[in-house]
């Protein structure tokens, strides 16, 4: 598999003007988009209506602000190591995950099949048993369940859950679609 051909070819730069005011709601100035923008792009109103709606902010995908920013990273980053999405990780990675309160190590940590609880509050440990088991077997058991009730309500957890979705379905469109890495460093 030659993960550096895209399948689907990106949009072409410069966008129409119509995509390009959309690509500036989410970038900061002077940054080129990244290659899954891009590649959403070539499907211009469905770009259009995921910027237009907030579904696509500059933070990433379905960004309501009540998650806590390093909970939310975590919660990302976790699902696309767990999927094994390294597009959209290496992008997170490279452009807000330090931003949003994660050290170097936690990103590393991110990686390994089991998280080092060193690095992480229960609350977050327990996130990532949540992650790991609606990725891997579409299912939480109950013993993992007791541990989020004890730290999350309902409604977090249902936020929590609808996120790891959004991402698992990133994780399909970059293995359809299999963008070019971005760099940014």
């Amino acid at each position: 598999m030659n993960t550096h051909t895209p399948r689907i070819a990106p949009q072409t730069l410069p966008l129409p003007l119509d995509l390009a005011e959309r690509m500036n709601r989410l970038l900061p100035a002077g940054m080129p988009p990244p290659q899954i923008f891009l590649t959403v792009a070539r499907h211009g109103e469905l770009f259009k209506e995921m910027v237009d709606t907030g579904f696509l902010g500059p933070t990433g995908l379905a960004d309501r602000k009540r998650l806590a920013p390093m909970l939310r990273e975590a919660v990302i980053l976790r699902t696309c190591a767990t999927a094994r999405c390294d597009y959209e990780f290496n992008l997170h990675e490279q452009t807000i995950s330090r931003r949003m309160g994660l050290s170097d190590a936690q990103i590393a940590d991110l990686r390994q099949a089991k998280p080092d609880a060193a690095l992480w509050t229960p609350e977050l440990a327990a996130v990532f048993q949540l992650v790991d088991g609606l990725v891997q077997h579409l299912d939480v058991d109950d013993a993992t369940w007791a541990r989020l009730r004890r730290h999350f309500d309902e409604a977090a957890l249902i936020e929590i859950t609808q996120l790891v979705g959004h991402y698992t379905g990133v994780a399909m469109l970059a293995a359809l679609a299999r963008p070019a890495p971005d760099s940014y460093r």
